[in-house]
C-alpha cells in the first residue's frame, strides 16, 4: 500500500487529525459502572474532567487537527461545553461501532491519518499519541490496547466500514473482534503501549494514585479527586473488604 513520501511523523496539519468519541456529561448515561460506588452527581462532575483534561492533551500536539465524535443528541451540550477547542461532529447511527464508523467516513478522504482517542485517558504521554500517528505512516491501521481487552484508541488511512462489529464492544473481547476483523480485511495492524481507560471502580483507584504524584498530567480530573477524596477512598475501602 502506498505511503506518504514525507518524512514519519512530518503529515502537514490538517493531515493528521485526533478525533475524540465523546458524550455529554449527563447523569446515569456517562461511567455508569461507577454509579455504584459514587453519586451519580460525582461520575457526571468526573466524566466532565476527563473530557476536559483529553481535549487538553489532544490539542497539546503539533500539527494535528483535533475534533469530537459524538452521539447527535449531545452536540449541542458538547459545543457549548468545549467552545471553539475543537470541532464537534455528530455520528451516524447509535453506538459506539457507528460512531467510530463514522469517523473515518468523515475524517479519512483527502488522505488523512485519522485516529479515534476515548475520553478518559487524559493521563496517557503525548508522546504515545504522536507515536501512533508515526505508526500510520506504514500501517494500515494502529491500535492502543487496554489492559482489560479493549482499546483506547484505534487510527485508520482509509475508511473501512465493516470494521467494527457492534457485537462485543465495551466487553473484554472487543480487542480480539477488532483483530479478527482487520485479518480479514488483510489489513496491516501496529500497536500502541498497553494502558488502562477508566471504567470501573480499580481504574478509578489505580487513575487516582497515579495524579497523587503527577497532577499536571490531568488537572481538572486532579482536582476532581480532591474535592471528592472521601468518597474515593470509600470506593478503596469497599473494593479492599471484597
Amino acid at each position: 500500500m502506498e505511503r506518504s513520501s514525507q518524512p514519519s511523523g512530518q503529515l502537514p496539519e490538517c493531515k493528521r487529525t485526533l478525533v475524540i468519541m465523546a458524550k455529554a456529561p449527563k447523569p446515569g448515561v456517562v461511567k455508569t459502572r461507577l454509579n455504584q460506588y459514587l453519586p451519580s452527581s460525582a461520575v457526571t462532575a468526573l466524566y466532565r474532567c476527563l473530557l476536559e483534561d483529553t481535549v487538553a492533551l489532544a490539542t497539546s500536539l503539533s500539527s494535528v487537527e483535533v475534533a469530537a465524535m459524538c452521539p447527535e443528541s449531545d452536540q449541542d451540550d458538547l459545543v457549548h461545553l468545549l467552545g471553539n477547542a475543537v470541532t464537534v461532529v455528530t455520528q451516524k447511527g447509535e453506538g459506539l461501532a457507528a460512531g467510530l464508523t463514522s469517523v473515518f467516513r468523515h475524517f479519512t478522504p483527502g488522505g488523512r491519518h485519522v485516529i479515534a482517542f476515548n475520553s478518559d485517558s487524559p493521563h496517557l504521554a503525548p508522546s504515545v499519541l504522536n507515536g501512533a500517528f508515526e505508526i500510520l505512516a506504514t500501517h494500515d491501521v494502529v491500535i492502543g490496547p487496554t489492559q482489560d481487552g479493549g482499546y483506547y484508541l484505534v487510527g485508520a488511512t482509509a475508511d473501512h466500514p465493516s470494521l467494527f462489529d457492534s457485537n462485543g464492544m465495551g466487553t473484554t473481547s472487543a480487542l480480539d473482534r477488532l483483530l479478527m476483523r482487520t485479518r480479514i480485511l488483510d489489513l496491516s495492524t501496529g500497536f500502541t503501549e498497553t494502558f488502562y481507560d477508566i471504567d470501573v471502580a480499580s481504574d478509578l483507584i489505580q487513575l487516582g494514585r497515579e495524579l497523587q504524584f503527577a497532577p499536571a498530567k490531568a488537572p481538572r480530573t486532579a482536582a476532581w479527586f480532591l474535592e471528592w477524596r472521601q468518597a474515593v477512598a470509600q470506593v478503596h475501602d469497599r473494593m479492599v473488604s471484597t
